[in-house]
């Protein structure tokens, strides 16, 4: 494939999450209810590019992990780690940050959170290279169609949107799940 034809592809990816906002909202968001799923740590940011006025409130939860097989594989000391098991965002904004939104949902659901930080600092350090580094489709998934992005710093805020108020989300997460298991003194 050419990479005149690559781009096309990247560019129609976009589109088309852009149109068709996997894991997006219709409604706005309720209160916190995580009583119909008992050990599901919620979360939720706001975050806004006051550059050009997208808007994104991303939630997620995180259950820990179950210590099945497929867990196995990504422990830490405190055991299993956890996964990712809701994703869901609101957002209005440019093509490129109501896409950038689409493709995080379709790519974390299911990741663990040690997976997830991996590929959000993957896809910072691509957005950041302004075309120097070569998006891993393998690792990426449909987030490499943002390679041509880096190329516009303007526009790298915009694609980043989504992926910093997840990021923000798991810290928040993060600082409960620490709070939680902190003796009282």
């Amino acid at each position: 494939m050419s990479s005149s034809e690559l781009q096309q592809l990247y560019q129609q990816i976009i589109l088309d999450h852009a149109k068709y906002r996997h894991g997006a909202s219709a409604e706005p968001f309720g209160v916190f209810d995580a009583d119909g799923a008992p050990g599901l740590r919620l979360a939720e940011s706001h975050q806004v590019n006051t550059t050009c006025g997208d808007e994104i409130t991303v939630r997620v939860g995180v259950r820990a992990g179950s210590g099945t097989a497929a867990d196995a594989a990504v422990t830490d000391a405190a055991g299993p780690a956890p996964v990712i098991e809701q994703f869901v965002w609101r957002g209005d904004g440019c093509s490129i940050s109501m896409a950038s939104a689409s493709v995080l949902a379709d790519t974390m659901t299911g990741l663990t959170v040690p997976e997830a930080e991996a590929l959000v600092t993957t896809f910072r350090d691509l957005l950041r290279s302004r075309g120097t580094i070569e998006p891993d489709e393998e690792v990426l998934g449909d987030a490499a169609a943002f390679a041509g992005v880096s190329k516009y710093p303007a526009r790298v805020k915009c694609a980043m949107l989504p992926w910093v108020a997840f990021e923000a989300a798991l810290m928040q997460v993060a600082a409960a799940s620490a709070a939680a298991v902190t003796p009282l003194a």
